[in-house]
């Protein structure tokens, strides 16, 4: 594997401790996450090289969470000091009936005054190979989003694979960007999606359903209208309620259609991240093995991270080998 480069913000998450309200508790734990980031921690798990590109804070949180980040191996080479505060995200983790709850406060973050200028796109892509990218950080400010388009294009010069996320949040896009129009401009540089017919629709401004029949069209349009696209990747959640989740996954990659089979998860520990440790398990297995078993590998990286609490995926290469060899039992080993 060459080197990955994630790009996006770095939040530290505030959460009461098990499933309860702030409202019925005193005592809070905090992770450190981010979606880009996310997925980079956990490629790093699985052993692989992967730089981090970000701001955080100028005081003892932002050094905290440089030592965090740099505990996985992670290059943190690229990410400067802002005096700015570190982004917040508040979680109260849902059970059975009830769901999850998130509040962000992250809109004068060390993150959003980022711009073009304060990342050296042609230091920090250096012995690139990937570069990932998601909807969620062009959403928060014109400076991430032209920031992102900027390092986007260079990468696209080099050669490199750039995987897009396109998460549409309608919440973070206050800024007054059209998210349609960005998507597409950052789309146009990109060369495999991770996303279903939602995020398809959100781009082509289509209305597709969720069959694979019509996933197999939505996903032919995409390609045929961002020819660089050429794969497409999509995770598939069925929620029974918050505590039981079903996940599968599947893909066109221009010449066939393939689907996993579900993998039964029965108590959530944590959900968030979750996407992320698809796109990272998916990242990874291109790498290594051919279209179906990367996403094999990517969803039942997924499954796994539901069995952590936290932002990351702290699955091993060979825990989800287990998982794709039918061991599922959770029994004891020893």
């Amino acid at each position: 594997m060459g080197k990955i480069i994630t790009f996006g913000e770095v939040l530290m998450r505030i959460s009461p401790r098990g499933n309860k309200k702030f409202i019925q508790s005193n005592i809070v734990e905090f992770y450190f996450g981010g979606t880009e980031l996310n997925v980079g921690i956990s490629i790093a798990n699985f052993g692989g090289n992967v730089k981090h590109i970000s701001a955080v804070s100028q005081d003892s949180i932002g050094e905290i969470a440089l030592a965090y980040i740099r505990q996985f191996g992670v290059d943190t080479s690229s990410i400067f000091f802002s005096k700015r505060p570190l982004g917040v995200y508040f979680l109260e983790v849902g059970a059975v009936l009830r769901p999850s709850m998130i509040s962000y406060n992250r809109s004068h973050s060390a993150f959003s005054e980022i711009t073009p200028e304060k990342v050296d796109w042609e230091n920090a892509l250096e012995q690139g190979t990937w570069l990932h990218w998601t909807g969620i950080t062009p959403a928060l400010s014109k400076g991430a989003f032209d920031t992102l388009n900027a390092g986007l294009k260079l990468a696209k010069e080099k050669g490199l694979v750039i995987s897009a996320d396109p998460t549409y949040r309608s919440g973070l896009w206050t800024y007054g960007q059209d998210p349609q129009e960005a998507l597409t401009i950052l789309l146009k540089n990109s060369t495999v999606f991770i996303g279903g017919v939602n995020e398809i629709n959100e781009v082509l401004g289509t209305a597709y359903g969720f069959s694979n029949k019509e996933f197999v069209e939505a996903s032919k349009q995409l390609i045929a209208t961002f020819p660089s696209i050429e794969k497409v990747f999509d995770k598939i959640r069925t929620s029974l309620n918050s505590s039981w989740h079903k996940i599968r996954a599947r893909m066109w990659n221009g010449t066939e259609f393939r689907e996993t089979e579900d993998l039964d998860i029965t108590h959530v520990v944590d959900r968030i991240g979750t996407g992320d440790a698809f796109s990272a398990g998916l990242i990874y297995g291109l790498q290594q093995y051919d279209d179906y078993k990367a996403m094999e590998f990517a969803s039942a990286a997924c499954a796994l991270k539901h069995t952590y609490e936290g932002d990351v995926n702290f699955a091993t290469v060979n825990e989800v080998i287990n998982i794709l060899s039918g061991d599922t039992s959770g029994r004891l080993k020893r």
